[in-house]
Order: structure tokens, then C-alpha cells, then sequence
């Protein structure tokens, strides 16, 4: 059973790594789908073989978006919100490749809008089976204090 980690329980420098997960061609077809991205470098094979990277690349944010997905599966923080993400994409993941995720606590700091949730800075590393940092960024995220017992 897990469970809730609120912000008053995390650490600085918490560490934790997310299970894989394998890019599929419906993966990358899907996300096409659903952000309008048909980019040729991801839904043409025949395009793809000609450019520098020889085959067809994931979109960056779909890996993003499904580092997100990973990450919900691994801690059981009291998560209110989403409030930014910062990527740098600097090697490509194709279909096949298998994905983790290497999360770290970077910071944490009291709302300034009020005292029942504080901010947290996770740095993030997308990791390839083959321990290529594909991925590198910053996701920050609002999560609830322990609720105040009642007297």
C-alpha cells in the first residue's frame, strides 16, 4: 500500500528511477495524431533513412510526456499541479528504444500563495537502454502540506 508524500516529508537530493518502457511505431503514430506533429522525421520511413539519423526519431515531447507518465507511477507525492517543465533534447530515442527515467529533488520552496503547498524542483535525465542521456530538464510541480490535524 502506498503512501501520500506530502511536501513537508521531501528531501532535497531524493533520488529515484522510474521502470522502462519501449517506443513503439504506435507510440510515435499516436502522438502524431494528437499533437498534429506528421513531421516526416517521425512518420516517414523512407524520408527518415536519407537524413543523419538514418531511421524514424520520436518526437522529443512525446518522451517528454511519457516521462511524466513514468514519473506518476513512481512517487506518491500529494500533487496539486503541474507548473512547468524545461527540456533539452540531445540525442534522438527511435522505435525500440527502451526508456527510463532518473529523477532527483533539486529544490523545494513554500508557496508564496499560501501556506497549505509548496513548490518542487525535479531534475530529470531520460536514460536509453544503452545509458544514453537522451533528455535533460527540470519539471516543477506544486504539492500539498500534511493537512493540520483538527483539535
Amino acid at each position: 500500500m502506498s503512501r501520500t508524500i506530502y511536501f513537508d516529508d521531501i528531501v532535497v537530493g531524493l533520488e529515484f528511477e522510474s521502470a522502462a518502457r519501449t517506443i513503439g511505431e504506435a507510440d510515435i503514430i499516436t502522438f502524431a495524431g494528437l499533437s498534429g506533429d506528421f513531421n516526416a522525421l517521425h512518420t516517414d520511413a523512407e524520408f527518415a533513412a536519407t537524413t543523419h539519423f538514418g531511421q524514424r526519431v520520436a518526437h522529443g515531447m512525446l518522451i517528454a510526456s511519457i516521462s511524466t507518465g513514468l514519473r506518476s507511477d513512481l512517487d506518491d507525492f500529494a500533487m496539486l499541479a503541474f507548473l512547468n517543465t524545461n527540456r533539452s533534447f540531445s540525442k534522438p530515442v527511435f522505435i525500440g528504444d527502451t526508456v527510463r527515467i532518473r529523477y532527483r529533488v533539486n529544490s523545494t520552496e513554500p508557496s508564496t500563495s499560501g501556506a497549505s503547498r509548496g513548490v518542487v524542483r525535479l531534475g530529470l535525465d531520460v536514460v536509453k537502454q544503452d545509458g544514453t542521456i537522451t533528455q535533460t530538464g527540470e519539471d516543477t510541480i506544486l504539492v500539498a502540506t500534511r493537512p493540520k490535524e483538527n483539535p
